[in-house]
């Protein structure tokens, strides 16, 4: 098993099924880490308000999700004084560049297109759990941001 540490994730996506897979692959990557999901941005938002603090270690963002999108949660999320260090990892299907430099320019802390298969997605996964968010540099330079598995 996996020596990553115990951390909280928050994932907002509205594709079930999608869900589901990161919930398994999660589990396969660590099971000390605790998952609460959002089906959309207005359920994030209010897990946020009710939950935090403690923030999250990290969040995962869906873009294209019903009723607030991943766009007005990031926006949100960094304009609100409780949230706006938590590091927030875009986890989306596009790899539209002009969606990729937006979201940089929000905030985001990283880019990840959804991964293709199954141990792709436990890798994207795993690469973001091992990071140390408090050495990491806040805002990684565009060439660094983005990642296609």
């Amino acid at each position: 098993m996996s020596a990553i540490p115990n951390k909280t994730i928050f994932l907002a996506d509205d594709d079930a099924d999608d869900c589901m897979l990161f919930e398994d692959a999660l589990r396969e990557v660590s099971t000390s880490t605790e998952l609460t999901t959002a089906n959309d941005g207005v359920e994030l938002i209010h897990l946020m308000e009710n939950n935090v603090p403690p923030p999250p270690d990290v969040i995962f963002l869906d873009l294209n999700m019903p009723r607030k999108n991943g766009f007005e949660c990031l926006e949100q999320i960094r304009s609100t004084k409780a949230w706006e260090m938590i590091p927030v990892v875009i986890f989306s299907t596009t790899g539209q560049e002009e969606m990729v430099r937006k979201v940089h320019e929000q905030g985001a802390n990283y880019f990840i297109r959804k991964p293709g298969s199954f141990p792709k997605l436990k890798q994207a996964i795993k690469q973001i759990l091992d990071i140390d968010w408090t050495k990491h540099s806040w805002k990684p330079v565009a060439d660094n941001f983005y990642y296609q598995y």
